[in-house]
């Protein structure tokens, strides 16, 4: 369990990384003003770079559990663990619903 989590951590730094570069590349590649040699070494450059360090690799995850499916963005929570903590009343301004 530990390990896909510091596998997901790894992937985000790596994206954080190569993001800067991934947009440089790509503008140099459509810019049809430049060079064919330019684009064609930014084109394998790209193509070099980590496929870890793509955008849609990056799953979200429980910080709790570490749970990757039913988590809520705003709290960083999975669903089930989210039900636990606002019946017990640990989370602020969260109550459960009646009319």
């Amino acid at each position: 369990m530990k390990l896909v989590y510091i596998k997901d951590k790894n992937r985000r730094v790596k994206y954080n990384l190569i993001e800067k570069k991934k947009i440089i590349l790509k503008y140099i590649i459509n810019n049809l003003q430049l060079s064919n040699i330019l684009r064609t070494d930014a084109y394998l450059e790209y193509l070099n770079l980590s496929l870890d360090s793509s955008i849609t690799k990056i799953k979200n995850r429980c910080i709790l559990t570490n749970r990757s499916k039913g988590i809520y963005k705003k709290f960083k929570i999975s669903r089930i663990f989210f039900k636990k903590i606002a019946l017990e009343g640990n989370l602020p301004g969260v109550k459960k619903a009646s009319w």
